[in-house]
């Protein structure tokens, strides 16, 4: 299981929002700046951090090429559903040798 963020939802929204809002009223001479700032401001470790989630906004937006944050939670779920199902597959794989051994055994009675 993945470990829960360290950053609330809410936390991440509003400095996605900061940066967009600082970058089109031309705040700070680049986007980076922009984000170099607000993480500074609002406590984010670092700045590569909060210009993830500003891409991730993006692709989500639709701005920007790339899996939504909608398809990669699909993604992982699917990928978890496939390792139960091979986990699965073993068992009964290892059952149904185990019984089929047991049929070819002369019974002692």
């Amino acid at each position: 299981m993945a470990r829960p963020s360290k950053y609330p939802r809410e936390l991440r929204e509003r400095a996605v929002r900061m940066v967009a809002e600082a970058v089109e009223r031309g705040d700070h001479p680049s986007e980076f700046v922009a984000i170099r700032t607000i993480a500074a401001k609002l406590g984010i470790g670092s700045a590569e951090t909060l210009r993830k989630w500003v891409r991730q906004a993006e692709i989500d937006g639709g701005a920007r090429p790339g899996k939504t944050t909608q398809e990669i939670g699909e993604i992982r779920e699917l990928k978890r559903e496939v390792a139960e199902l091979r986990r699965a597959k073993e068992i009964l794989k290892a059952a149904s040798a185990f019984f089929a051994a047991e049929l070819d055994r002369p019974s002692r009675f």
